[in-house]
């Protein structure tokens, strides 16, 4: 099992940045997948990206493609969500997530990821 907590979440106005960490302990997270998935009120939650472990394999739901970047550093067990130009509909509670998933297809995959975190609200304002 994987303990996971994120921070860096905040209030930021539109167009602003932010970069969510998702530190690591526990179980060894340099060889297991690690995704973030975001829930807005009243909505189910939803992918957002996802990388391996290696780096090898990325993935972005459409509405972040060129404006988040998800990257991790194994040796410091962290995971990274940079967040750019942001937009009052990216306002969510954001969660990391692991699991061992090595099929890009599973990777948006909420079932296949099996330890999170309590996640950091972001919210974006117009």
């Amino acid at each position: 099992q994987v303990q996971l907590v994120e921070s860096g979440g905040g209030l930021v106005q539109a167009g602003g940045s932010l970069r969510l960490s998702c530190a690591a302990s526990g179980r060894t997270f340099s060889s297991i997948t690690m995704g973030w998935f975001r829930q807005a009120p009243g909505k189910e939650r939803e992918f957002v990206a996802a990388i391996t472990w290696s780096g090898d394999m990325v993935r972005y739901r459409d509405s972040v493609k060129g404006r988040f970047t998800i990257s991790r550093d194994n040796a410091k067990n962290t995971g990274y969500l940079q967040m750019n130009s942001l937009k009052p509909e990216d306002t969510a509670v954001y969660f990391c997530a692991t699991g061992n998933i090595v099929r890009y297809t599973f990777l948006n995959f909420d079932n296949h990821y099996t330890d999170w975190g309590q996640g950091t609200q972001v919210t974006v304002s117009s």
